[in-house]
């Protein structure tokens, strides 16, 4: 009898709660949720995805998670809501052979571009003039730190024996060229950046910026990605209120 004729070979039994969009069905624009979406994507488990419309919460779910907005998921029946231990948890739990670990190997991964989200938000909603090109610069250089770690070799991709200097690296994402758990949480923020600095702030990413460039177009050719973000117009619509107009 093999393993998985007695049921110790199947998937748990997860389902993940995400943010629903405007229609109250499709994914909503929320990159925690964007996050969990493809780590469980990425694991290759076998999982259900139950959009919730915040704008009504349906009263099972309620009692599921009581004053917890989503994303969250259920694991076996037992509920998690701490983004962070969720995907610890996740890591443990999913791990190999059957499943792939997904941690990033160089710690520096985990944490490029990091800042670069709280930088946009307080460029997108400030509401002055004045302070307008400072935001503005301050974004500009939590991207370009993002563009110099792409650029820059890992590691294992600096040839010891070798005497020609450092060449720039190809890799595609964060960590090498397999998207690994720092993407999944920087990704889903890099791209509300570029959706949303463009909508309202007519900024685009400087051309110039070829790892961030290259790391984007690498995530747009990847299923794991596209297919769990939400469509630039509800993204732009989640900030119409809170991209302020600037006034003098």
């Amino acid at each position: 009898m093999t393993d998985s004729a007695n049921g110790e070979d199947k998937d748990p039994d997860i389902e993940l709660f995400v943010k629903a969009g405007s229609d109250g069905e499709s994914i909503g624009n929320c990159p925690f949720s964007q996050r969990l979406f493809m780590i469980l994507w990425l694991k290759g488990v076998v999982f259900n995805v139950t959009t919730v419309d915040l704008k009504r919460k349906p009263a099972d779910l309620h009692n599921l998670a009581p004053g917890t907005h989503p994303p969250f998921l259920t694991f076996n029946g037992e509920v998690k809501t701490d983004i962070n231990k969720i995907e610890e948890f996740l890591e443990e739990s999913l791990a190999p052979p059957k499943y792939p670990k997904l941690a990033a190997k160089n710690r520096e991964s985990n944490s490029a571009g990091n800042d670069v989200f709280a930088k946009f938000s307080a460029f997108i909603k400030n509401t002055k003039t004045g302070a307008n090109a400072e935001k503005e610069k301050a974004l500009a250089k939590a991207l370009r730190k993002l563009d110099s770690y792409l650029n820059s070799p890992l590691p294992e991709e600096i040839n010891a024996d070798s005497m020609e200097e450092e060449k720039s690296s190809n890799r595609r994402f964060l960590d090498g060229d397999e998207l690994t758990l720092a993407d999944c949480n920087l990704l889903p923020k890099l791209h509300i950046v570029k959706v949303v600095a463009k909508k309202y702030r007519n900024y685009e990413i400087p051309a110039e910026m070829t790892g961030v460039w290259r790391y984007l177009q690498n995530a747009y050719a990847r299923d794991e990605f596209t297919n769990t973000c939400a469509l630039d117009k509800e993204i732009e619509m989640a900030y119409m209120d809170v991209a302020k107009r600037l006034a003098k």
